[in-house]
């Protein structure tokens, strides 16, 4: 009887352990920007792949879509900005709570114009933003609380800026211009926030192809840059010191057989390095790479249908799950990541808000 008592405790006490350790783990939250309905979609992601809507939360005081709704989460993933793309120009910030991964507005802040990108430096104290149809890029802090204050500085750039991101140590940040097939280099000061022209302070790209997006590879040395005009997607060798980029590679997401007019859009890593994908709006298509370790070339895996017009996806903190929406479809389909050859399988689609085109997945706590 002592022995049949004993092993009943050691299962039980398996399972209290597993509860605990699951009370405790990180919970995933999806978070899509919807620029006509004007808030945000939350969705918690479980552990096989399904999306629970938990929110939709709306930007307090704003009437009027905008074109897009960018989104950038804090380091500390406290705090969410969106980008207002109507007037007035706003940063609108929330609360993210840690438990829930519910958000509650905190304030609003200005934008120097309609930003079609948002981002924050490496320590969160600072907003950069990227203006397409006002040609120039700008600085905001971000107050304790996480509410952006007055622009610091306004930088007029080249025709349609579109995507800005810092560097993973914060030396530097880039930003690309669209219309002037060029990416511009800036020395960033993390203590003030001042950006001053790089030398050199920029990178030429070929005439014509439109570079959009890019993503640093998780170990920084490689920069994958996406081309929205012609489909390409480059990669580059990232000299940390200096913040030099060098084209190692170049290489298309359209699918075989393609013919029409290229309209690329977003483009995201794993966290673990190892398969990159891309988004084509003409096509509604995703394709995915895989990433040679060793040189951070691209091999290309394939492509795979999604939701209509898909200019904004993301990847899981995990890089098991991959979620794309669509801004003519008004949903959001999540897929599985073949762990070996970085292939989609697709699992479930789910309704968001309107035009819905931007998408941070985190982990919280």
């Amino acid at each position: 009887m002592v022995t049949s008592i004993r092993s009943l405790a050691l299962p039980l006490a398996a399972i209290i352990l597993m509860l605990g350790a699951r009370a405790g783990m990180a919970e995933t939250f999806a978070y899509v920007g919807n620029a006509d309905s004007n808030d945000i979609s939350v969705f918690r992601l479980d552990g096989n792949g399904e999306m629970i809507a938990v929110q939709t939360a709306p930007f307090t005081g704003i009437e009027k879509p905008g074109s897009s709704t960018p989104i950038a989460i804090s380091p500390d993933k406290r705090v969410l900005i969106a980008g207002v793309r109507s007037q007035p120009l706003t940063a609108v910030s929330f609360a993210i709570d840690a438990k829930s991964g519910m958000l509650k507005h905190i304030g609003n802040g200005p934008l120097a114009d309609s930003m079609a990108y948002v981002s924050t430096d490496r320590s969160g104290k600072f907003l950069l933003s990227a203006s397409y149809g006002g040609n120039k890029i700008a600085v905001n802090p971000i107050s304790a609380d996480g509410v952006a204050g007055q622009p610091l500085q306004v930088i007029p750039t080249g025709l349609n800026a579109h995507a800005i991101l810092a560097a993973p140590d914060n030396r530097f940040v880039f930003a690309t211009n669209l219309g002037s097939d060029q990416v511009l280099t800036f020395a960033f000061n993390a203590t003030t926030g001042e950006l001053t022209p790089n030398d050199p302070p920029s990178t030429k790209v070929p005439d014509k192809s439109g570079p959009r997006h890019f993503v640093f590879h998780p170990n920084g040395k490689y920069i994958y840059l996406l081309h929205e005009l012609n489909g390409d997607v480059a990669a580059f060798a990232y000299e940390a010191k200096g913040g030099a980029w060098d084209e190692m590679q170049r290489t298309t997401i359209l699918p075989q057989g393609f013919n029409g007019k290229p309209w690329a859009a977003d483009i995201h890593i794993t966290p673990d390095g190892r398969f990159l994908y891309a988004s084509e709006r003409t096509t509604s298509t995703l394709t995915a790479f895989k990433v040679d370790p060793a040189t951070g070339k691209l091999t290309t895996v394939g492509s795979a249908q999604t939701e209509k017009q898909p200019r904004g996806f993301n990847v899981d903190p995990s890089g098991r799950y991959l979620a794309a929406v669509g801004e003519l479809s008004d949903s959001m389909t999540v897929y599985a990541i073949d762990q070996t050859t970085g292939a989609l399988a697709k699992l479930k689609s789910y309704s968001t808000g309107k035009k819905p085109n931007w998408v941070e997945l985190v982990n919280l706590p």
